[in-house]
């Protein structure tokens, strides 16, 4: 136990009323995983690190004292997060070209992801400092194991934007996309952005909803979009929210074969229901559908033929 700055700090941790002393930390950056809920998820290397570090950087010191009081660590906090990184960011570079050993942790899970802590990490090692992970506990992968979808290859996207216009069309950028796609969602958005993932990935797109993960009110509702999206609406879900959406089932169409399948349809139907019949079979956006059968029909209606059908759009 020594003294920093006025302040009682201490070199190991306690587990249960056991004292351990810690092993010893070299200078560095040191990026520590830490819990996303059940603070028993934290790592022996993950307490070493913490225990031994100078500096405790994180982005709210009273989340991260709560983790810290319960395993008997005592170290000097300091703040870091987007609306003072660019302030904060030199003074931490020049302690670290000091030779000091800080620990950067955000409020729950893998630090980078979603927090502006890379920011960091590029510029010390811009600058040849050493930059140590310390693994751990991450939302994104426990959501996937606990969803039941392929996590074979997948694809996080973080946040969404909040608008609704301009959330659909991030989500239109990876409709097609080969992949699981894992979200991160505020528990006041979940209904409307299941709601939008529904209309622009596929209705019937398998996905799951899960919160509160490794809390005690752990849930993951499993199902098809519109289903998610139906029962967030009638049950809305509270706390910490990750969404996982399975990959296209499969082959999506290609433009050609959209085309091929609304011109069929056309001859016996309107451009809305032509729309309609083609999104439910082929799980894209009614609206885009509508929009490309009104091009088709006034083709076919310009006397275009079948030698124009199969580019109707084109230059």
């Amino acid at each position: 136990m020594s003294e920093a700055g006025g302040k009682t700090t201490t070199t190991g941790y306690a587990i249960d009323g056991t004292a351990f002393a810690g092993k010893p930390v070299e200078p560095g950056l040191y990026p520590v995983a830490t819990p996303i809920g059940n603070l028993s998820d934290i790592s022996l290397r993950a307490l070493d690190v913490l225990a031994g570090a100078d500096l405790i950087v994180c982005e709210d010191s009273r989340v991260t004292a709560v983790l810290l009081d319960r395993y008997g660590i005592r170290k000097p906090l300091a703040i870091y997060h987007e609306h003072n990184a660019v302030r904060e960011r030199p003074r931490l570079l020049a302690m670290l070209r000091g030779g000091m050993r800080l620990a950067l942790v955000s409020d729950a899970g893998t630090p980078l992801i979603s927090d502006p802590g890379y920011k960091l990490v590029e510029e010390a090692l811009a600058e040849g400092i050493r930059v140590i992970p310390i693994p751990g506990a991450s939302a994104i992968l426990s959501a996937l194991v606990a969803a039941g979808l392929p996590p074979d290859t997948f694809l996080f996207l973080g946040f969404l934007p909040h608008k609704a216009g301009a959330r659909r069309n991030r989500l239109s950028e990876f409709r097609t996309v080969p992949a699981t796609l894992v979200v991160y969602e505020s528990p006041h958005r979940a209904a409307e952005t299941l709601a939008d993932m529904a209309e622009v990935l596929g209705r019937d797109r398998p996905a799951a909803l899960c919160r509160e993960l490794t809390k005690r009110f752990e849930e993951v509702r499993r199902g098809p979009l519109s289903e998610l999206a139906e029962g967030a609406e009638a049950d809305p879900p509270r706390g910490e929210i990750v969404l996982v959406v399975g990959a296209p089932l499969g082959e999506t169409a290609a433009e050609a074969d959209l085309e091929a399948l609304l011109a069929a349809a056309l001859e016996t139907q309107g451009a809305g229901q032509a729309a309609a019949e083609v999104a439910k079979a082929t799980g894209r956006p009614r609206k885009e559908l509508y929009a490309l059968a009104l091009k088709l029909k006034a083709v076919i209606d310009a006397g275009g033929g079948d030698d124009d059908a199969s580019s109707p759009t084109g230059n």
